[in-house]
């Protein structure tokens, strides 16, 4: 089994000008963030725009990045949704082609209760591929308190959680515990978390890298001097709302990606806010500053 540990990004899915999807960007995007602190990959999350891939996209966005990788990294697929058939179903397909797990997220919009969450999760861990639990109330509506996730953790195959409730961040017994959120990454390193799914190491990924390499080697020193150094790239990360915008347009202005295009309802940042994402990326030494 693929540790799911350490520095983990949760990969933008390129598309073409007209909406496509690149795949040949998707694998070049992977070989940099693999070459530059990324543990594993996560692909088709929230930031991959997975609420606008289809099921075919998803399953070939994988399969490009599993033959540009092979086996030099983990690829977690996010396999998530609201219809716990469509989850279950997905996640098979996503086993049969070769991911190491799956990151699913609590049910959106129909906000199941306590027993529902956990009729959807052990029908999605008899699928038999490691399951990563997605706590995201901000966008979900709905909150995964400890006590359930612990109870969760006791299905077969169920073993980690993003956790992306900052106020409930710590240990939960027999899981995993994943930073969901940048700014925690450090936090949950200093408590003996396996990581975290992350959107600054797209451009902060070496030393995200070593933030994780200080913390297991007992520098919590150095640990917290890079941390609050990035403060500044985290905080970028969110000037358009959806990471996924400012991180695009990041990329595209360090030449990573040929095209910041999104699908709609996401659009790509403004003028002003890539003026309001530079000073981070300059300020972090990856962007030379403008004349």
């Amino acid at each position: 089994m693929a540790e799911i540990r350490g520095v983990l990004t949760a990969m933008v899915t390129p598309f073409h000008e007209d909406g496509g999807l690149d795949e040949a960007a998707c694998r070049r995007l992977a070989r940099h963030l693999v070459e530059n602190g990324s543990h594993g990959l996560v692909l088709s999350g929230t930031t991959g725009e997975s609420p606008t891939l289809s099921d075919d996209e998803k399953l070939a966005l994988f399969r490009a990045v599993r033959e540009e990788l092979a086996d030099e990294a983990t690829l977690v697929l996010g396999t998530g949704s609201n219809d716990t058939l469509h989850t279950v179903e997905l996640t098979k397909i996503s086993a049969e082609a070769g991911a190491d797990a799956a990151l699913v997220v609590t049910p959106y919009y129909n906000k199941p209760n306590r027993d529902g969450l956990i009729a959807h999760y052990e029908a999605v861990s008899e699928v038999g591929i490691p399951i990563v639990l997605y706590n995201i109330p901000s966008r979900t509506g709905l909150n995964m308190a400890p006590d359930l996730l612990a109870e969760l953790a006791r299905l077969p195959n169920v073993v980690a959680v993003k956790q992306a409730n900052d106020d409930e961040l710590g240990p939960i017994e027999g899981l995993d515990i994943l930073a969901g959120n940048d700014g925690v990454f450090g936090r949950t390193i200093e408590f003996g978390g396996a990581g975290g799914i992350l959107v600054s190491s797209h451009l902060v990924g070496p030393q995200m890298r070593e933030m994780w390499e200080a913390g297991q080697g007992g520098d919590l020193e150095r640990l917290r001097q890079i941390d609050a150094e990035l403060r500044p790239v985290y905080e970028a990360t969110t000037v358009a709302g959806p990471a996924t915008i400012a991180v695009k347009a990041a990329l595209d202005m360090l030449g990573l990606i040929e095209s910041d295009a999104l699908r709609l309802p996401l659009v790509p940042a403004t003028e002003e806010q890539r003026a309001a994402i530079r000073p981070a990326l300059e300020g972090a030494g990856i962007l030379a500053a403008a004349g």
